[in-house]
């Protein structure tokens, strides 16, 4: 289901996906199946999104940007793709960000450009990656520093 008042452009969204209103997904994005795109979410053309993830109001999927199956994206989380941004940058250089199976970003973190999330890791709300995030692991604070093993539970 594509809301009327979306702007959906790619045609690459697989079946059952949920895409809400005010939504702007660029020409080339990927989208699986069964996926919920909250209102407010920008997609760009060279952004890929897997299986049943659920992206909340507010984000922003440039490009460079894999989620993987079953992860969620909080509310107004920030990914960047692009570590020394500047307006009419001639010199911009794509650095790609990967999200893992089942991993979980917790609402307003931001993510640098460049960082892998590991499988079923939780980032805590607010927090700011700027490393690595190994698998099954939670990760809270600015920067964001090891808290505990992810028990799944």
């Amino acid at each position: 289901m594509i809301h009327p008042l979306a702007d959906v452009q790619s045609k690459n969204i697989g079946e059952g996906t949920m895409i809400w209103q005010f939504c702007v997904v660029l020409k080339n994005a990927t989208i699986g199946k069964n996926c919920n795109i909250n209102c407010q979410v920008l997609i760009e053309s060279d952004a890929i999104i897997g299986d049943q993830v659920t992206i909340k109001p507010g984000v922003q999927i440039w490009d460079g940007i894999t989620l993987e199956d079953n992860v969620f994206i909080g509310p107004n989380a920030t990914f960047t793709n692009d570590l020394f941004p500047k307006s009419k940058n001639k010199e911009f250089k794509l650095i790609k960000t990967l999200v893992k199976k089942g991993a979980s970003i917790g609402a307003n973190a931001t993510i640098l450009a460049g960082v892998t999330i590991g499988e079923n890791a939780l980032i805590g709300a607010g927090s700011v990656v700027t490393k690595n995030i190994p698998d099954n692991e939670i990760w809270v604070g600015n920067p964001a520093k090891f808290l505990k093993k992810n028990n799944n539970d």
